[in-house]
């Protein structure tokens, strides 16, 4: 009978180990806020829109709500390339969610890694994470040019339809006229 308890102990202490790590968070994944460059130039998430912005540096804030609907409010953006925009986005609902913004197939990559780890926490310059009845921002300059997306990549959220399209836009060109 020892020799039964000796071979039963150590198997249920390896067993219970992963749970133990679980229940206390030590299962959940992060992102990390570090911003990447590489030769002066953004490479981190969402490279494809542009760069991280500055709070400060915003000449347009805009403001997203986030429902339990699962839909964004607006759900449609224009913006100027080279504008630093502040999103104020608003959680009006009773479950968390987040705004991520990226390309389309970021997204749809992401959203699958999601399910596989839905206590995954954002700390990305593209991204705000907002607990329901709360407000978050964040600011990003768009740099380029293009149709981007933005969604909730919480588990269901982005397969129910929480999404959104920004599309960037040039500046028009200024042509000054001078006469001599």
């Amino acid at each position: 009978m020892k020799q039964r308890s000796t071979l039963i102990l150590p198997l249920m202490a390896a067993l219970a180990i992963p749970g133990l790590a679980a229940a206390s968070g030590a299962g959940n994944h992060a992102h990390g806020a570090s911003v990447q460059q590489a030769a002066g130039k953004y490479t981190g998430h969402a490279a494809a829109l542009g760069e991280p912005g500055s709070l400060k540096e915003a000449k347009q804030t805009i403001e997203i709500d986030m429902a339990d609907t699962m839909r964004f409010k607006p759900e449609k953006i224009e913006i100027k390339q080279g504008e630093t925009v502040r999103f104020v986005v608003k959680n009006s609902g009773m479950l968390k969610h987040e705004m991520v913004l990226g390309t389309l197939a970021e997204m749809t990559k992401h959203a699958k890694e999601m399910t596989k780890f839905p206590n995954m926490e954002h700390a990305d310059p593209n991204a705000v994470s907002v607990d329901p009845g709360k407000t978050g921002e964040f600011a990003w300059k768009f740099t380029r040019t293009g149709t981007f997306d933005f969604a909730c990549l919480l588990p269901g959220h982005f397969e129910s339809g929480m999404k959104g399209r920004i599309s960037v836009k040039k500046q028009k060109e200024l042509t000054k006229i001078t006469k001599m």
